[in-house]
């Protein structure tokens, strides 16, 4: 552990991230992406890995339990068989993570002190989540390196980085504040001055004029001590992510959104298009990235060997909706076919097939596919008709990270 590191681990115990209270478990169930369990099925097992198959899960760097919380709580209501392994250093994160844990009574869950580059010494996981914490590490490669040796065949892991062009008006703070709020200060009075020049800062601070990083105003001491004061802290294009991914011998499955990324969303000239075609899947997204100036972090599922894809064509797999409930969304689809999405302050506007509403009134989790086409078809809508509304319905959903197959045999989460 170096000076930097002795730090970084003093600041998660004197202000646990993110800061939460165990209390509210009874209010609200935090819900995100990556180690979303629909996400995990779909994106990393290609919806092919039984449901009543037990899964094995390691929170590389848990914090105060967001993603544990999260994963335990879906596969305890869906009666999904396994474990939740939270792992992290932090005496006082594991705490508040082991109290939001007793407040929903998740017996699904295990507590591990220890640093994430021993991953390897509690088994082998058929699902890391590695969320906040590789931008945070002296060296980003060598922890993820030690998460990809602990994988389980046919495994994966779910990263979240920070991401630099979307945390712009950021390092510029950190540097006002390395001058006048010293890390040789103790964390109470560095907050303090923290809170007094973000108050004072003239409008001209880029970070002011930067509506989507908000833990310095919504996160309490923790989310302005980490956005802050934060003693290492890397952020990591699309290029230099894909880079590091590649490194630790993992593949990139995907971006979340997957819709995020693609350049042809934003692009409308022809001549524009021309160029992206030429670009390969990185270049593409490193564009994406380049011209929204929007993301400020990045997601990604990332695998060990080539992840299966879910199989669409199928009649027996289950669609499902992520955090969306098929028939209300279907009520409220827009008159002129087109699903307008916000990320991030950029609008994205999804055209949809003339069966869009009649399709999604019937996603439960619960029907097939099959099934939803015969109940179609009874309906005088010919076969090849729903094949290809639901093929449509599929692209615009699908990179939205919300249109996604069930686990077989999954009941809904």
């Amino acid at each position: 552990m170096d000076a930097t590191d002795a730090r970084l681990a003093a600041q998660y115990e004197a202000y646990p991230y993110p800061e939460r209270d165990p209390r509210e478990e009874a209010r609200r169930l935090i819900v995100g992406s990556p180690s979303h369990l629909r996400e995990i099925d779909h994106w990393i097992f290609g919806a092919r890995r039984p449901a009543g198959q037990p899964l094995r899960a390691l929170m590389a760097g848990g914090g105060s339990g967001d993603a544990t919380i999260m994963l335990a709580q879906q596969m305890a209501t869906a009666g999904r068989p396994g474990e939740v392994v939270w792992l992290d250093r932090s005496a006082a994160a594991r705490k508040v993570a082991e109290a939001r844990a007793a407040a929903r009574g998740l017996g699904n869950i295990r507590f591990v002190t220890g640093s994430l580059l021993e991953a390897a010494d509690h088994g082998r996981f058929d699902y890391i989540d590695c969320c906040g914490v590789l931008h945070h590490l002296p060296d980003p490669a060598a922890g993820l390196g030690a998460l990809a040796a602990a994988l389980a065949p046919g495994g994966g892991i779910g990263l979240m980085v920070y991401a630099p062009h979307g945390r712009t008006g950021v390092y510029m703070l950190q540097e006002a504040l390395r001058l006048i709020a010293p890390d040789s200060e103790a964390p109470p009075a560095r907050v303090e001055i923290a809170r007094r020049l973000w108050k004072q800062a003239p409008q001209t601070a880029w970070l002011r004029r930067n509506p989507w990083i908000t833990d310095h105003i919504e996160g309490g001491d923790a989310g302005l001590y980490d956005l802050l004061l934060n003693p290492r802290d890397v952020a990591f294009t699309v290029p230099q992510l894909a880079a590091l991914i590649g490194r630790a011998g993992l593949r990139l499955r995907c971006f979340v959104e997957p819709l995020r990324y693609d350049p042809d969303r934003y692009l409308n000239d022809p001549k524009l298009r021309a160029r992206t075609a030429g670009l390969d899947p990185i270049g593409r997204a490193a564009l994406a990235e380049a011209i929204c100036g929007n993301m400020g972090i990045h997601i990604a599922y990332a695998t060990r060997d080539p992840a299966p894809e879910p199989d669409w064509e199928n009649p027996a797999a289950v669609p499902l909706l992520r955090e969306l409930d098929g028939p209300a969304l279907a009520r409220g689809l827009p008159k002129d076919g087109v699903l307008r999405v916000t990320f991030d302050g950029l609008t994205v506007g999804l055209p949809l097939p003339r069966l869009a509403a009649a399709i999604l009134a019937r996603v439960d989790g619960r029907r097939s596919i099959g099934a939803i086409g015969a109940e179609l078809a009874a309906n005088g809508v010919a076969p090849e008709a729903f094949r290809r509304d639901l093929a449509a319905l599929r692209a615009a959903l699908e990179p939205l990270n919300r249109l996604l197959l069930a686990a077989p045999d999954a009941g809904a989460p």
